[in-house]
């Protein structure tokens, strides 16, 4: 078993909704994390996993992850992947971490300027991460978004970079596979839905997978990456 802690920041909403993946379906060791507190909790490692759940937090004043940024306890964060632990923000949580500079690049407005909430189909582009190890690079997933900051923008430089090492998780897809401007939600750059640093401990995306976790919901197409996370975690 392994230790994931969430982070609760003014604003989060997406949170319980983590804790009950992890906890109840996955059967790990959750705690909640309050964004004042300058350590994390006594007894994680880099074996473990702090989680940035979505929301709005502090209200997504200034832009979304702006002020989350200087909340105390992402010293802590920074300092738990600087040693090798695992980071994972979805939404809110992965706009936050590129606020933060632990992942490259920025959450921008949508291109059509309104918020949207609906399920969209994900590429699996790489198995070269803990959190897709164990996906189907085949197998199209259906997962929902609901963001108005979620275009995927960093220039040209930085994009193939991240492309050259291998650090782009997803891309937007239509329910066959194929990656196109149709497919894209929100017009981010390369149709990227996720991705994680160099050192590939920090991961981020925009759509929801703890949305679609359970069988009750109708849908288990996101539990895969916290299986798969948990796994490749418990094996190293």
């Amino acid at each position: 078993m392994m230790k994931f802690g969430v982070i609760v920041f003014p604003g989060s909403n997406c949170d319980d909704d983590m804790v009950h993946v992890l906890g109840d379906v996955l059967g790990q060791e959750v705690v909640k994390i309050w964004h004042k507190e300058h350590a994390l909790p006594a007894g994680f490692t880099t074996d473990d996993c702090i989680v940035l759940p979505g929301g709005f937090s502090y209200g997504d004043y200034v832009r979304a992850g702006a002020i989350a940024q200087f909340s105390p306890v992402m010293q802590a964060v920074k300092a738990h992947a600087a040693a090798g632990g695992y980071v994972f923000g979805v939404c809110n949580g992965f706009q936050i971490l590129c606020e933060s500079h632990l992942l490259p690049g920025v959450l921008l407005r949508n291109a059509n300027q309104k918020f949207i909430c609906k399920n969209v189909w994900l590429k699996t582009v790489t198995q070269h991460s803990a959190i897709t190890a164990d996906l189907d690079l085949n197998q199209p997933l259906c997962i929902p978004i609901a963001h108005a900051e979620g275009r995927y923008y960093a220039d040209a430089a930085t994009l193939d970079a991240l492309e050259a090492n291998d650090q782009v998780l997803f891309r937007y897809c239509t329910p066959d596979g194929d990656v196109n401007t149709e497919a894209n939600p929100n017009g981010a750059e390369r149709n990227i839905a996720g991705i994680c640093n160099a050192q590939r401990n920090v991961f981020g995306m925009m759509p929801h997978p703890e949305r679609a976790s359970e069988s009750v919901l109708g849908n288990t197409d996101g539990l895969g990456m916290f299986q798969s996370l948990v796994a490749q975690i418990m094996a190293s």
